[in-house]
């Protein structure tokens, strides 16, 4: 594994990182306006991703199928789709702003099930960085080092707000600075974890590329509608959560078409 392979790795968790520092900075819990407007555009980030680094690449690879190259496509995108919902019910996790935890019965703590409930979302999304990056290892023409950077640096941007959703409300209800950084940081380290796993299962992983990048968009579709565009339109209305959304669109769309 070279070192940019690694620094690309490491990207959206640092993105992580940077979000939960947050708690250093601010006082008092996070706006819930403002809480709209990230949760909306991490979904517009991890919408555009889902197409352009996945989906498109994933059909590309699948072009000697002819008319039937969306067929690698689709199966694999239900099955990321089948994948989440099963973690879903098996995983006990807490969303924001609700009380009600979801998955089996559990004596965990409110916190530990916040964290759960991000870091869900963040296992397709490490597994998407490293499909990519090894897919470009393996010298794939449809898959290049910007375009896996891209990718990176797309979920990175969306995952600045999700560190800051987790430390910030964590730090209003009690939990000390360094904890509050902790827990939200740590809810990112799935990722580069996920990505390394997959890499290192590049043999496996090449073969089946076309399945897997859908597989990862599935996935990340899944959080999207099941959890971040409900949450960014619970409450009193707000157009807030729309606008950022088509803004995290746009700008994961340019960096991919830019830099792929």
């Amino acid at each position: 594994m070279t070192l940019e392979v690694f620094r690309g790795l490491m990207i959206p968790f640092l993105g992580t990182a940077l979000g939960a520092g947050c708690v250093f900075f601010m006082k008092g819990n996070m706006n819930r306006l403002v809480q709209k407007a990230l949760t909306g555009f991490a979904a517009g980030v991890m919408v555009a991703a889902s197409i352009w680094s996945l989906l498109i690449p994933a059909m590309d690879q699948a072009e000697g199928m002819g008319k039937l190259a969306f067929v690698p496509a689709a199966a694999g995108f239900w099955l990321g789709i089948l994948f989440l919902l099963l973690l879903d019910h098996i995983v006990p996790h807490l969303h924001m702003n609700c009380d009600q935890a979801e998955g089996p019965c559990t004596q965990l703590k409110k916190t530990t099930m916040l964290v759960l409930a991000v870091t869900l979302h963040n296992i397709p999304e490490g597994m998407a960085v490293g499909v990519v990056y090894a897919g470009w290892m393996a010298g794939e023409a449809e898959l290049s080092l910007m375009g896996a950077l891209a990718l990176s640096l797309g979920i990175a941007i969306q995952n600045f707000p999700e560190g800051a959703i987790i430390s910030m409300p964590l730090r209003s209800e009690g939990v000390g600075k360094g904890r509050a950084f902790l827990y939200g940081a740590l809810s990112g380290i799935v990722e580069p974890a996920g990505a390394f796993l997959t890499i290192m299962a590049a043999g496996i992983v090449v073969p089946a590329l076309p399945y897997l990048l859908s597989f990862a968009a599935g996935a990340m579709m899944y959080v999207v509608v099941e959890e971040l565009i409900p949450e960014m339109s619970e409450g009193e209305h707000s157009n807030i959560g729309p606008v950022l959304f088509a803004l995290g669109f746009t700008v994961m769309m340019a960096l991919d078409v830019a830099l792929g």
